[in-house]
């Protein structure tokens, strides 16, 4: 397994642009894979549940330059344990979510990055802005101050062919541009986070800045930790 996670690495990073960065989705792995990643080079995890990635951290606490990307639903009750562990939140989905974390992460006296979760397309499986509701809510969200927005976060709705998930990439760029383009003190979109394992290659030819790829490096994703 160390050989197969490290040759998956290395070669991934060979077709993979400097300006990527690349975050190992590692929900679901024990942290003996995180490890052997860790080994290969990785240096960024993602994972998608608090209680679980704590416990990894835990695992791993000889390993401290491990930059830990919340990628999972957050519910608001979980704010500050994320805002304890993990450097990244990708997954704020609404303003509520995103003024409390301002709020708690001002308490605590930290400064998380976080990315605005979008929702180009319909879909009721996942959570997030659409375009109407993200430029309704800009102005409240310029309003965080210990909360770093620096992204925007997307995840397509399955099925999609090829041409339908490049046009949502493409249309995620754009947004952030038109963002950027309005001048806010406290919201600056640099960071585009998009593209898995089935699409990373489409979403880094639109601009992604992070990719978030699990079976990619760590193979066929298991059900439980062991």
């Amino acid at each position: 397994m160390t050989d197969s996670i490290a040759h998956r690495i290395h070669q991934l990073r060979a077709t993979l642009p400097e300006t990527v960065r690349l975050i190992a989705v590692s929900k679901t792995f024990p942290a003996e894979a995180i490890r052997q990643a860790y080994g290969a080079g990785i240096r960024d995890f993602g994972e998608s549940k608090v209680q679980e990635a704590i416990d990894k951290q835990t695992q791993l606490s000889d390993l401290p330059d491990i930059t830990w990307h919340l990628i999972g639903h957050l519910q608001s009750n979980k704010a500050l344990k994320a805002l304890q562990h993990f450097q990244w939140i990708h997954s704020v989905d609404s303003l509520k979510l995103a003024q409390r974390l301002d709020r708690l992460a001002q308490e605590s006296n930290c400064t998380p990055n976080a990315c605005l979760q979008v929702k180009l397309l319909p879909d009721p499986n996942k959570f997030g802005w659409s375009i109407s509701q993200l430029q309704t809510d800009l102005f409240d969200l310029n309003q965080c101050q210990s909360l770093k927005i620096k992204g925007l976060m997307t995840i397509l709705p399955q099925g999609l062919t090829a041409s339908e998930s490049l046009e949502v990439f493409h249309q995620t760029k754009k947004l952030a541009t038109d963002i950027n383009q309005q001048s806010w003190q406290n919201l600056a979109i640099q960071e585009l986070s998009m593209g898995m394992s089935e699409d990373f290659s489409l979403a880094i030819s639109a601009g992604a800045t992070m990719i978030r790829l699990g079976r990619t490096i760590f193979g066929a994703r298991v059900t439980q930790l062991r």
